[in-house]
């Protein structure tokens, strides 16, 4: 046994248990209240069941287009030296600093139709704000973040070497990135693209803006959330609050369980 072992662990597990476990027991306590008929009449309503659509949906291809580009973003900055790096390296923890309100309107103010970015895209008949596209847009600004940090000290501590080897050997360089390269890379992005996953679904501030929160249509779960708890129908926010925990833990479960497979498999 270590020294300090059953002192560290009761402060982990206290510590734990006051900031996670007894806030995320309180939502399915509050919960029950309703019973489990008036709890499925909140949490299966249309508009309901639209917002969680709308809230996965847009947070799995923010995820997805972060994995993507946060991985080119990351192969930038450690394999390519160039005038300004270091700045773009610091530029790329900006979603973090950034309030998220600030981002939120920021973004409206550019993909509006009158915006700078707007405008251009309105002329080719693509409307950004006001659409689930404009989510999309928010969520991957605020995500991109966690995958070019898990990514990049991966790629970082990747030696040259082996992909010289590859070469030597006769492995083209699209061989040598899917044999050499993605192996080893997999687990990283996996679990960017599960952060940046789980950082959209809970994502507010920075969507409420854009969105334009239109029923049925562009309505997140958070905001949902927030009109019933502005109602005062702490029972009902909480209801949806649980449907949204449940379906992301069952998600998050999912993408480590692939991630513990790829892990395996490169072992």
């Amino acid at each position: 046994m270590l020294p300090g072992f059953g002192l560290s662990l009761g402060f982990t597990l206290g510590y734990l248990s006051l900031v996670v476990l007894i806030p995320l027991a309180t939502i399915f306590v509050k919960s029950a209240g309703l019973g489990w008929a008036g709890f499925w009449d909140v949490a299966t309503t249309p508009r309901v069941l639209a917002s969680y659509q709308v809230t996965f949906a847009t947070a799995f291809a923010a995820a997805a287009l972060n994995a993507t580009f946060g991985f080119l973003v990351a192969w930038v900055l450690v394999r390519y030296p160039f005038p300004g790096r270091k700045l773009i390296d610091a530029m790329v923890d900006l979603p973090f600093a950034l309030p998220t309100a600030v981002a939120g309107i920021a973004l409206t103010t550019l993909y509006a139709p009158n915006g700078w970015l707007g405008k251009p895209l309105a002329a080719l008949g693509v409307k950004a704000a006001y659409t689930p596209l404009g989510i999309v847009i928010a969520l991957t600004f605020i995500g991109l973040p966690f995958v070019v940090r898990t990514v990049q000290p991966v790629l970082q501590d990747l030696e040259t070497e082996v992909e010289e080897a590859a070469a030597s050997l006769g492995a083209t360089r699209g061989q040598t990135f899917r044999r050499v390269l993605l192996p080893a890379l997999a687990p990283a992005l996996l679990t960017g693209f599960a952060l940046a996953f789980a950082r959209a679904v809970g994502e507010y501030g920075s969507v409420v803006f854009i969105s334009g929160n239109m029923p049925m249509k562009t309505e997140i779960a958070p905001l949902l959330i927030m009109t019933k708890l502005d109602q005062f129908d702490y029972a009902g926010a909480t209801a949806i609050g649980v449907v949204m925990l449940v379906l992301s833990f069952l998600l998050l479960f999912a993408i480590n369980a692939l991630q513990w497979w790829s892990r395996r498999r490169t072992a």
